[in-house]
């Protein structure tokens, strides 16, 4: 039953998840594109500073822009906030349902760090808090008058928490934590800056004062990071299926090369809707990102690490003391799935184990064990296609290791 809520729970908080992060993604492509497609009006029309008019759905919308406010506000506004609150919101829930309550088999690699739940959880949970509190100064310091240093500070951030992520969590458990960590930065400056200072703006309106404009132009500097950041961490949110990703030890690189490969393209079309021509440049160069980053990953580039001044592969060594899966689960496995999940698979077209999962050994095994249950015990969604033939008998054996009290304690005691 266990196996079964985790499962469920998962799923439906993900499904949650991606809807309310299309709406907040949508949104914000929108607005960003309105923004540098507005066409400019002579002020003796009005205070608006662009107007825009689209056709979809059969109408015709004919959109204007206040750069502060007009001067008479409407009865009602449509605020666009609730897509990033609950975007941030079912993705923290969803990070607790799957990397803090099954820390020991998604978040802590002993090979890592032997750490408690508790701690990497308190960990995980307080780097995205500093996050936001050092992200947040660096935008109220006077490195934000200047675009590209502010942008250049805060990518070495983002580097530097990568590589720290790398020194306490599983290789997918960092990769996840950072891009937590660049959508908690986003959702922090809508809840925290764009928010309040649009309020803040409504405020001197009905007091019949001149809004300050400075509130505006820190609500667009902050949408503009959230505008660039976006693609980086929709990567980094679905890295978790691809483990060649992650995998590597210089993953942190990877991030940056992401960012840089994501900010590009987001850029070339910033510019291309505001007029400003089309940088076709921005593709090749984040097209070699993208490549450099692949290439760094790969196990057999040796060579191509060296010449970069990286260092091969470390050997991943077993870690001693572990519980056991019982012999007769572990014969199963190893004889049916050990040879697309090993760190050498053997299965032809297959080169690194699928969503990092090893079960070349009795540790391995133990500690995947609620997937080994779901996938191959209560479902047969693996092995695929049943390629290796399980038998129904193996897959009730599977169910009732999951199942059987005793059956728990022993694969936890068993030496």
């Amino acid at each position: 039953m266990e196996g079964i809520i985790l499962e469920w729970g998962g799923m439906l908080l993900r499904w949650v998840h991606i809807i309310t992060a299309i709406a907040w993604i949508g949104s914000s492509f929108y607005f960003m594109h309105i923004d540098a497609a507005l066409k400019p009006l002579p002020r003796v029309r009005n205070a608006a500073d662009g107007e825009l008019w689209e056709v979809h759905g059969g109408g015709f919308y004919h959109v204007q822009k206040y750069l502060v406010a007009p001067e008479q506000l409407p009865k009602e506004l449509i605020w666009h906030k609730w897509e990033s609150y609950s975007s941030w919101i079912t993705g923290f829930f969803l990070l607790i349902w799957v990397y803090y309550v099954s820390a020991e088999v998604y978040l802590i690699d002993p090979a890592v760090q032997k750490i408690s739940v508790g701690l990497a959880a308190f960990i995980g949970i307080a780097s995205l808090a500093l996050g936001w509190l050092v992200y947040n100064a660096l935008c109220n310091s006077p490195l934000a008058k200047n675009d590209v240093t502010l942008a250049a500070t805060g990518f070495a951030f983002i580097m530097f928490m990568a590589w720290f992520f790398q020194q306490v969590f599983s290789a997918r458990g960092a990769f996840i934590h950072t891009g937590a960590l660049m959508a908690t930065m986003m959702t922090g400056n809508v809840a925290l800056v764009i928010i309040p200072n649009q309020s803040k703006v409504i405020d001197a309106l009905m007091r019949g004062e001149a809004p300050d404009p400075k509130y505006g132009k820190i609500g667009k500097q902050r949408s503009t990071h959230n505008n660039y950041l976006t693609l980086p961490v929709i990567f980094l949110m679905i890295s978790n299926h691809y483990p060649l990703s992650y995998s590597s030890p210089y993953a942190f690189i990877v991030v940056g090369l992401v960012l840089v490969s994501g900010a590009l393209i987001r850029h070339f079309y910033n510019e291309r809707h505001a007029g400003r021509g089309d940088h076709w440049w921005c593709w090749p160069v984040a097209m070699i990102a993208m490549l450099l980053a692949i290439y760094i990953s790969m196990p057999q580039a040796a060579a191509g690490r060296a010449f970069l001044g990286l260092g091969d592969m470390p050997e991943v060594k077993p870690v001693a003391g572990l519980p056991k899966a019982p012999a007769e689960v572990a014969d199963i496995v190893t004889g049916r799935c050990s040879m697309c999940h090993a760190r050498e698979p053997v299965w032809q077209g297959i080169h690194t184990a699928p969503k990092g999962v090893l079960l070349d050994s009795p540790e391995m095994i133990e500690r995947w064990r609620h997937e080994i249950i779901v996938h191959a015990g209560l479902t047969r969604a693996m092995p695929p296609n049943n390629l290796t033939e399980i038998t129904g008998d193996e897959r009730r054996i599977l169910r009732n290791w999951g199942s059987s009290a005793s059956g728990q304690k022993q694969s936890q005691l068993n030496p």
